[in-house]
């Protein structure tokens, strides 16, 4: 087997150095040599590639049957992975301590163990520690093998004999391998152990979780490369403290991104939780003002979810604009469109916006319902209770249409709402039995139409 020497590559310009240096002597950066591995050469004296040829095939030839997919006993999990889970692919999740990555993770093995052999490696805990949270949350025991290692190389060795189907790795900035010299987490060892797995992944094909660290603003620890290698990236969004939990796909090689998938934690772990709007639409039993319904669209289905406004005289030379779960500066072009169109002006109001529920709403249907919240605190004039507004609107003022506007007015239908505000290009030809519907073209007309 060939010797792997040990290198230095600068993580700005490129540039290779047999020691580590604090600075750059290509590019005169500082702190950006990080360790790596440069495979020797082959016994015959050229490298692996040269000269090697490659299978090359048209699209044409090339097979397009359908990815073979078993399901992980969660249905939200299924949605987010596409489907279910792929063989060979490696799946990537990331969220703040607490959050209960590793629960749902140790929930969806012991029922995967059930039917296929799996594999559940931690480099954080014990496997007393492993083994009193299935029992707290009662889950099948009896099938799950556990490990508890850090190398690589073990683990890689260990998982080739027990041919596991899906194996967890918790976590992957715990792990190193013995190439390198550096500490465990660093990016050097957080890249190659990644890339090891993921070889591992597609040679034998074992599913494979990765759990990954955050930082405190919220992204994955590490390399960003790490993104790059894994098939499928998912964010755990939520309070650690609050009920619900929302598994978000923002990568996914086999399946559509920005699925949500909702769960409730209790006592027993993660519960799926099939109709996230019911839960999200929990209001007051009178109408209050500064509340709006609106239906946003995640991944492949529509959600009901409530935002909430409260504007109020500012004694401050710049008025404050704080926004939870919406884009703040959105909110400041669009309060600028409402008194350039609309006729009404709050530069000397505070204006806060937030989202029930944790919810993050990042498209621009989300428009429309935000201006009518704001008017209606503003006005301190409530809504109806069964008013529902989405909508995109122009510098213009002109309303414009949204994806997907048919499957959000029989989502609102289904839950007994009876008017709708909506832009004039989502109007149906057959509104959905008991909701009116109200077609718009203009910020005023929408006006008109909040308090009719």
């Amino acid at each position: 087997m060939a010797k792997a020497k040990r290198m230095y590559g600068c993580t700005e310009c490129g540039a290779t150095f047999p020691k580590w240096a604090g600075q750059c002597g290509e590019c005169g950066a500082w702190n950006t040599l990080v360790e790596t591995v440069v495979e020797g050469a082959t016994p015959s004296g050229r490298t692996g590639w040269a000269g090697d040829k490659a299978n090359i095939k048209t699209l044409a030839e090339v097979s397009v049957e359908e990815i073979p997919r078993f399901s992980t006993a969660s249905g939200e999990l299924d949605r987010v992975l596409g489907g279910g889970l792929v063989d060979g692919s490696v799946v990537l999740i990331g969220g703040d301590p607490g959050i209960g990555k590793s629960t749902i993770l140790l929930q969806t093995l012991c029922n995967i163990a059930q039917r296929f052999p799996a594999l559940y490696v931690t480099g954080e805990e014990s496997q007393q520690q492993v083994a009193m949270r299935a029992r707290r949350l009662d889950l099948p025991q009896d099938k799950l093998k556990v490990m508890t290692e850090t190398c690589i190389e073990s683990i890689i060795a260990t998982a080739r004999q027990e041919k596991p189907k899906v194996m967890v790795i918790d976590s992957i900035q715990t792990i190193f391998t013995e190439q390198l010299q550096s500490a465990p987490g660093g990016v050097a060892q957080v890249r190659e152990s990644a890339a090891l797995l993921v070889r591992f992944a597609k040679q034998s094909g074992t599913a494979i979780f990765l759990v990954g660290h955050v930082t405190k603003e919220g992204a994955l620890a590490g390399p960003r490369v790490l993104e790059h290698m894994v098939d499928t990236v998912l964010y755990f969004e939520g309070e650690s403290d609050g009920r619900l939990r929302l598994l978000r796909a923002v990568k996914n090689r086999f399946g559509a991104v920005n699925e949500l998938g909702v769960f409730g934690m209790t006592d027993k772990g993660l519960k799926e939780v099939s109709n996230p709007s019911a839960i999200f639409l929990t209001r007051a039993q009178e109408a209050v003002p500064g509340s709006v319904v609106m239906a946003t669209w995640e991944g492949s289905r529509p959600m009901l979810v409530e935002v909430q406004a409260l504007v109020d005289t500012s004694h401050l030379a710049n008025p404050r604009r704080v926004t939870l779960g919406l884009d703040q500066n959105r909110l400041a072009m669009l309060l600028a469109v409402l008194h350039r169109h609309g006729g009404i002006p709050t530069y000397d109001q505070d204006v806060f916006l937030n989202v029930v529920g944790g919810v993050k709403v990042l498209e621009t249907a989300s428009d429309l319902a935000l201006m009518a919240a704001v008017i209606s605190s503003l006005r301190n004039r409530p809504l109806q209770h069964d008013l529902l507004v989405f909508g995109e609107i122009g510098l213009s003022g002109e309303i414009r249409p949204v994806p997907s506007g048919q499957e959000r007015l029989k989502e609102a239908a289904k839950h007994g709402f009876k008017r709708a505000i909506v832009p004039k290009g989502n109007a149906p030809k057959e509104a959905p039995a008991g909701l009116q519907v109200i077609a718009v073209t203009r910020l005023e007309q929408a006006l008109d139409a909040l308090f009719e």
